[in-house]
C-alpha cells in the first residue's frame, strides 16, 4: 500500500523533480505540507490534488474567448480502441493526426509526443490524458480523440488512476492563448462527470464527436 504520509524524497519522485525543488515549494508555502520536527512530510491526497490543479489548464476569466470544438475536431479523428497500453492508443492518435498541415512527418510528430510525455506524463487524473504539442509550422489549432474500453493502467496519471480517455491537441507555436483556450475547454467537458459517463459508453467515433459537440 502506499503510504499516505510521504516524505520530501517520495514527493520528489512522484513529480518527477528534485528534492531542493520540494524543499524550497514547502518553504515558500507552495505546496501543501507541515513539519515533524525538523522534517517535512506531505499528505498523499493533498499532493495528488495539488498536482492535478496545477497541471489541469487554467486562464483568466478576463482572457475567455468564444471556443467551438468544431473548429479543431472532426468525427474522423474520433476513436474508439479496445487497448490498455498507453503507447498504442498514442500511435493511433499520431496515426489520426500524421498527415495535418504543418506537420512534417510522422516521426516528427511521434517523437515530440513522446519526448513531452518523458518530461510527464499528460494523464490528468479522473481517467482523463490530454497529450498536447505545438509546432511553428502548424497555422490551425487540431484535435484527436481516443476512448478505451479497457482500461490503461500504464499511463502514470497524476491520481494513479487507469485513462480510458486521451484527447490529443496540435497547434502553432504563435497560438498560446487559443491553445490555452482549447485546452482549457477540452478539460472542462471531460470533467464533468455526466459527459464523461456518456462518453465512455460510446461505440463508434461519431457518437464521441456528437457527445463533445452537444455538451460543450
Amino acid at each position: 500500500m502506499k503510504n499516505e504520509i510521504m516524505t520530501l524524497e517520495e514527493v520528489a519522485e512522484y513529480l518527477r523533480v528534485s528534492t531542493r525543488t520540494v524543499y524550497d515549494w514547502a518553504k515558500r508555502g507552495d505546496i501543501p505540507c507541515g513539519k515533524m520536527g525538523t522534517s517535512w512530510r506531505f499528505k498523499r491526497n493533498e499532493i495528488e490534488n495539488w498536482t492535478t490543479r496545477k497541471l489541469t489548464p487554467r486562464i483568466k476569466q478576463t482572457e475567455v474567448l468564444p471556443v467551438d470544438i468544431k473548429s479543431i475536431l472532426v468525427p474522423e479523428r474520433c476513436i474508439v480502441l479496445n487497448t490498455d497500453k498507453k503507447q498504442v492508443i498514442l500511435n493511433k492518435l499520431i496515426d489520426l493526426c500524421s498527415t495535418l498541415p504543418g506537420i512534417e512527418s510522422r516521426s516528427m510528430l511521434a517523437e515530440a509526443i513522446f519526448n513531452r510525455e518523458k518530461l510527464m506524463s499528460t494523464g490528468i487524473g479522473l481517467g482523463i490524458a490530454v497529450p498536447h504539442i505545438r509546432f511553428s509550422d502548424v497555422k490551425e489549432i487540431c484535435a484527436a480523440f481516443a476512448l478505451s474500453n479497457t482500461l490503461i493502467t500504464d499511463y502514470e496519471s497524476l491520481d494513479g488512476k487507469p485513462v480510458q480517455i486521451v484527447i490529443m491537441i496540435i497547434a502553432g507555436r504563435n497560438q498560446h492563448t487559443e491553445y490555452i483556450q482549447y485546452l482549457s475547454k477540452i478539460v472542462s467537458i471531460l470533467q464533468d462527470e455526466n459527459t464523461k459517463m456518456k462518453l465512455l459508453s460510446c461505440k463508434t467515433g461519431a457518437e464521441i464527436y456528437s457527445i463533445l459537440v452537444e455538451d460543450q
